[in-house]
């Protein structure tokens, strides 16, 4: 039985709705008195931040679906005249290939452009790194790219881009949605025709190429055989085109993944740091006797690399893809102490003793490319420029000219770093082993809990809690030299004495040990997740090959003793 207030919110969203699937849910959901059902759809809206919003496609607030993003849209369309005359104003609109992305960003374009925006949108499916770049470099006051990057084939998003390319931060998004849940009709909200709405010019797309042709280092060198993947999304003909561009003619194609398919048919999940997401990548490089593996998730804004080693393929992580290329740059670049490199605070500490190493400055922030975009433009008008930034998630920031992570000039620079060590007879390993020789072994290791409904968020709710309530003393056999609470903004040591994390208030907690190694903990701010990341530093006296292998021994130690200081089950 649907009590008489949720039956009244349903039909209000009923009559409200602009799409006559999801408001035929709502009605069989309704004849059939499925309380649970409506009770779900219409649960705590989907909440913006995390520069917009991702969940899962249906009816209800609490759903990814037209009149979500048409609220959505209305909120972005007020804020926006809080900056001045909305025709003055450019918005830029770009989509996926996703399901429901061509209706939302229909929805999109159409809200703005009855708000009195000027709006550019393209027609067909674009990678979420050249939406960023086109916001730069149009001069757009926003951008808005409809996507739910490498989620599960049930979501979809909306990611918002301010001025300068970057994504929002707060207090931006508290702003802006605090216009969004000021809508209170939004089926009333005005929606003007998008197909009025001309796409940016071909300029945007040929400066984006002009810009990524400028990162190589090795032009020489290209006798690389390549295999290449974009996992069923949208960034395979760029990529493609950018590496002949470049030289790189001997591409072998995973075809069965080659062309966007929102479904994702050939993977269980379309990221490339899922265990099998990259097997077909993998058969394909092993049969065309390929040098280097190179991926990109759905939407093109994160990259993955893997080589040929003993006995199969050797996928580098996210941080040694980072670090390694970090090292590459600095190496070959112009002596400059005004270079910038930057990590998010769950990647390795490597990448400050490479910054040390080279003399140039190193910032750590809070998860997410927003918060290393905005650090970097804060020190640009003291002459600091960017090299690269990176995430330990596959994401990576080349240069300065896209302020988001980018896959797809991060492959070129992948291809053209391998291609140069091939030249020496190298390979990207030889260079990821150099800097263990130089700093030390940094292993780093990842453990993710899937939560569900509820459950999920009570388990949270105590794991954080039991960690701020009874911090370990030891892990791993180290002595804990500190806890580190980003949601407080203190940092404990184990002295007692309390000093300023440095960074704006997030739900992540750090146990950093007295040897350099750390543990954290955060729920993910885009998926239903609870995310350990996990970092020993092992001295490397002699043989590098005993000391990777005491790295691999203590984070498998200190993987399970932090989930049981987390209470879970070690092996979780």
């Amino acid at each position: 039985m649907v009590s008489e207030e949720l039956a009244a919110r349903v039909r209000a969203w009923i009559e409200d709705d602009p799409d006559p699937v999801t408001r035929a849910e709502l009605v069989a959901l309704l004849d059939a008195g499925d309380e649970a059902g409506l009770a779900a759809a219409f649960a705590a809206p989907l909440a913006f931040g995390t520069a917009g919003i991702r969940g899962p496609l249906g009816p209800g607030p609490a759903r990814m679906n037209r009149l979500v993003v048409r609220a959505t849209t209305a909120g972005l369309a007020a804020r926006l005249a809080e900056e001045g005359p909305l025709e003055a104003q450019l918005v830029v609109v770009g989509r996926d290939a996703r399901h429901g992305s061509a209706a939302f960003l229909a929805e999109t374009v159409g809200v703005l452009a009855a708000a009195g925006l000027r709006v550019m949108a393209w027609p067909e499916p674009v990678p979420t790194p050249l939406l960023a770049f086109a916001v730069r470099h149009l001069g757009a006051a926003a951008g808005v790219q409809i996507t739910a990057s490498h989620n599960s084939p049930q979501d979809n998003g909306y990611k918002v881009f301010w001025r300068g390319g970057a994504q929002i931060v707060d207090p931006l998004d508290v702003e802006i949605a605090a216009h969004i849940a000021a809508v209170d009709r939004p089926g009333r909200v005005p929606v003007a025709d998008a197909a009025e709405a001309p796409a940016p010019p071909a300029e945007v797309g040929e400066a984006y190429r002009r810009a990524c042709l400028a990162l190589p280092r090795y032009p020489r060198h290209r006798d690389l055989r390549i295999a290449y993947t974009p996992l069923h999304g949208v960034a395979g003909q760029e990529v493609v085109g950018l590496l002949a561009d470049a030289g790189f003619v001997d591409v072998a194609l995973v075809d069965a993944q080659h062309e966007p398919d929102p479904d994702f048919s050939t993977v269980r999940f379309p990221n490339p740091e899922e265990p099998g997401a990259l097997d077909l990548a993998l058969a394909r490089a092993e049969e065309t006797r390929a040098d280097l593996v190179l991926a990109n998730d759905p939407d093109g804004d994160r990259v993955a690399a893997a080589l040929p080693s003993q006995g199969g393929w050797r996928v580098l992580t996210g941080d040694e893809l980072g670090c390694v290329l970090a090292e590459h740059l600095l190496a070959t670049g112009p002596d400059d102490p005004d270079r910038i490199v930057a990590r998010t605070v769950v990647s390795s500490q490597l990448l400050d003793r490479i910054a040390e190493h080279h003399g140039v400055r190193h910032l750590a922030t809070l998860t997410g490319f927003k918060w290393m975009a905005k650090a970097i433009a804060d020190l640009e008008p003291e002459g600091a420029w960017p090299v690269l930034a990176y995430e330990q998630a596959l994401g990576v920031m080349v240069g300065g000219a896209v302020r988001d992570k980018d896959g797809i000039s991060a492959a070129l620079v992948i291809a053209d770093f391998a291609a140069g060590l091939a030249a020496a007879g190298r390979t990207l390993g030889d260079a990821v082993d150099d800097l263990a020789r130089r700093h030390g072994v940094h292993r780093t290791a990842g453990r993710s809990v899937r939560l569900e409904g509820e459950a999920g968020q009570r388990l949270v709710h105590d794991a954080l809690a039991r960690l701020r309530a009874a911090p370990p003393a030891t892990l791993a056999g180290v002595d804990v030299a500190a806890i580190a609470d980003h949601a407080s903004g203190r940092r404990t040591h184990a002295d007692g004495r309390v000093s300023a994390v440095g960074t704006p208030p997030q739900e992540l907690i750090g146990v950093e040990l007295a040897d350099g190694s750390k543990a954290q903990v955060r729920p993910s701010g885009t998926e239903p997740l609870l995310k350990c990341y996990l970092e020993i530093v092992e001295p490397v006296e002699g043989d590098l090959d005993p000391a990777g292998a005491r790295a691999d021994a203590r984070v498998e130690r200190l993987a399970a003793d932090f989930l049981t200081a987390l209470g879970l089950p070690p092996d979780a």
